[in-house]
């Protein structure tokens, strides 16, 4: 990609955009946990950022005669991308709940945990990544592209109200329409919370049906069709085939969501994520190799980089800290906490060079080596490695996102210092507003089938499994997990092929709709066939208003769910 031409100086590191951007920042960090334990998937944030920081700039200029730069909503969007992807990491402390509930962890974190780990772990993965962005943006040119996304929409809003205003229309009807249905259902009460199938048997306690809200929708518009049919794919098999013949058996003591999931179907779809995560990231070895080579290539600093000395100072503070508050609040060794910092940053490393050139980020993954490694470091401890891979997973998150913002920022002409003081700003935001609506959203749904949270339930499940070894499972689910595991290798390895690829379903994917209610994974469907259709009957409108309307279709629903937990949580408030 071609340098972007000299810009002139421009308004950029302003009050009204620090402002607006805290303002975006707690909005995403609170609202995002409710998206991803709910549907077991982390959508793009950066564009939603961009609309809103575009939305409440151009209202604060409408009030003060001066319109924001696309410089400001840039800096806007970097640190609403940069809360929620700390706020994403609610999944690890779900997961610690789901040990907790299962009597194999005692251990529950307060808000103030939360807010204290999650907030210095998140800094030190930005500064951390700050000296990457020569070597990833400038040399190797990794197009990152939810990055190149976010950077492309700025452009397209800084072109005025003409191409503006149909974006923002579809962004403000989707939120519209979604949050309306999920106030009646969720404040109101007078919507259900799904329609099961009739005429199935346990329809309603297998949570097979269809869910009346829109976000899944819009979900599914963000994901496409094929990652939705293989998420179908194994809703079928888990939630249409299995039941049956694991209640005959013994298996499972009643047809229910939790009875059927926590007893064996867990297993498999462990298997079947875990295993095509990390062939994934094996298959991206070269990749990975280019990573640690030309590192030491090109020199200083740029005008308008993040200075190092900084980088070096805020390392040198935070690495103790975050050591001292594992150690005292979760009894977390200092010496591990050091080696744990250490291969996080190799981790990160390989992350960032994965998410440049795939635009998937395998954190997930990444903590499952981490979780391997502390089985090692710490075995029979749970504890151990829920908060050692838990602090690798929001070190790698954080470090990778910045890089998303650096190539967003380069498309624009921002400067790379603000981006990088917007993200430090965004990353304690996300983790107080994590601290403040997780507990909320705990306390109004519960530990279990209401926020299923595929990934927090694959973190604990390999916790489990690496604590208490194969012995304690079912032998059938053992037999399910190795075949899953075989099944999930073989299946990314054959995505690669040209031919096959598109054809075959994503191992993933399939994973994730095992562990998901099925009354959720439908609508998900119906969105993404509703966004490939609409693809192919009006390219040109579908391509300008998709991805909006889906952002407003999660975005309105998602801010219902989260006042309905804060009323239920704090009632006198």
């Amino acid at each position: 990609m071609p340098p972007p031409p000299p810009a002139p100086p421009h308004r950029e590191l302003t009050a009204r955009a620090v402002a607006v951007a805290i303002l975006v920042a707690a909005l995403m960090g609170a609202t995002y946990p409710a998206i991803v334990l709910r549907i077991g998937y982390g959508p793009n944030i950066s564009v939603v950022s961009a609309f809103l920081g575009y939305l409440i700039l151009g209202l604060v200029g409408l009030a003060t005669g001066s319109r924001g730069t696309r410089h400001e909503v840039n800096l806007v969007q970097t640190a609403g991308t940069s809360a929620g992807q700390a706020a994403f990491m609610a999944v690890v402390v779900y997961a610690i709940d789901l040990l907790d509930q299962k009597g194999l962890l005692h251990l529950h974190l307060s808000p103030l945990q939360i807010f204290a780990w999650l907030s210095v772990a998140g800094l030190l993965g930005v500064l951390l990544a700050v000296p990457l962005r020569r070597h990833f943006i400038e040399e190797e040119d990794l197009p990152f592209a939810d990055g190149t996304a976010a950077g492309e929409t700025l452009l397209v809003l800084d072109e005025g109200a003409r191409e503006a205003a149909p974006r923002l229309a579809a962004l403000g009807a989707g939120a519209l329409a979604s949050a309306a249905i999920a106030a009646l259902r969720d404040l109101a009460g007078a919507l259900p919370e799904a329609i099961a199938l009739p005429g199935l048997r346990a329809a309603a306690a297998l949570r097979i049906g269809l869910e009346v809200g829109l976000l899944s929708v819009g979900a599914g518009m963000l994901i496409g069709l094929r990652v939705t049919l293989s998420m179908a794919l194994g809703m079928v098999l888990a939630w249409f085939v299995a039941p049956g013949p694991l209640l005959a058996h013994g298996l499972v003591g009643e047809l229910s969501f939790n009875a059927i999931v926590r007893g064996w179907t867990m297993w498999p779809a462990t298997g079947l994520m875990v295993s095509g995560g990390l062939t994934a990231l094996v298959l991206q070895r070269r990749a990975v190799a280019r990573s640690f080579r030309g590192l030491t290539r090109g020199g200083g600093e740029e005008r308008g980089d993040f200075p190092l000395r900084w980088v070096v100072a805020g390392v040198a503070v935070l690495a103790p800290l975050l050591a001292v508050i594992q150690r005292v609040s979760l009894g977390f060794p200092l010496w591990l906490t050091a080696a744990s910092l250490l291969l996080s940053a190799v981790l990160m490393l390989v992350g960032i060079r994965v998410l440049g050139e795939t635009n998937w980020a395998p954190i997930s993954s990444m903590a499952n080596v981490m979780q391997a490694v502390f089985a090692v470091l710490a075995p029979g401890q749970m504890g151990m490695n829920m908060i050692g891979s838990g602090m690798s997973g929001t070190v790698a998150s954080c470090g990778e996102t910045l890089m998303q913002d650096y190539r967003a920022g380069q498309i624009v002409g921002s400067t790379s210092r603000n981006l990088t003081i917007l993200q430090l700003v965004g990353v304690p935001v996300g983790a107080l507003a994590v601290a403040v609506t997780y507990p909320a959203l705990v306390a109004r749904y519960g530990i279990g089938d209401r926020l299923p949270s595929p990934i927090s339930q694959r973190w604990a499940g390999f916790a489990e499994l690496l604590g208490r070894g194969l012995s304690t499972l079912p032998a059938s689910a053992v037999v399910a997990l190795g075949i899953a595991i075989a099944l999930g290798a073989a299946l990314t390895v054959a995505e690669r092929s040209p031919r096959l690829g598109r054809l075959l379903p994503s191992p993933t994917a399939v994973g994730l709709g095992m562990l998901i209610p099925a009354w959720t994974v439908v609508p998900m469907v119906i969105g993404a066939a509703a966004q490939r259709l609409w693809g192919r009957l009006g390219p040109r409108s579908e391509a300008r208003l998709a991805m909006p309307l889906a952002s407003g279709l999660i975005t309105g629903e998602a801010l219902v769910v989260l006042w309905s937990a804060l009323r239920a949580a704090f009632p006198g408030g």
